[in-house]
């Protein structure tokens, strides 16, 4: 009588530390998910941000740059007619708000 109540205890725990362990790895689920959402509209906001200053720059000459954004770091690639264009795009964009750092891979073609 006392294993019967003994394996009946021991059941009950199982199942309550069961329970507790899928609604945690829910709960982070569902927190990661909706982190990452909001990465992501983060990210494209900062690239819009980025592109639209580019546009607006007078001293950069910015029809050939590529911009992606991860994370709040920018990527710019593509190409550009003088170095001066190339750090002139790299401080316009490190300017722009949300900006953490500027990876500049852009090639100079003249």
């Amino acid at each position: 009588m006392k294993s019967t109540q003994i394996l009946k205890a021991a059941g009950s725990i199982a199942c309550v530390v069961f329970a507790l362990n899928v609604s945690a790895q829910a709960a982070t689920m569902a927190t990661g998910a909706s982190t990452s959402i909001g990465t992501k509209v983060d990210d494209s906001a900062i690239t819009t941000k980025v592109k639209a200053e580019l546009l607006g720059a007078t001293n950069v000459k910015s029809t050939h740059i590529h911009v992606k954004t991860r994370a709040g770091i920018v990527s710019l690639t593509g190409t550009v007619p003088t170095a001066d264009d190339k750090s002139g795009a790299e401080d316009v964009v490190s300017k722009v708000d949300g900006v953490a750092s500027v990876r500049n891979h852009l090639k100079i073609v003249e």
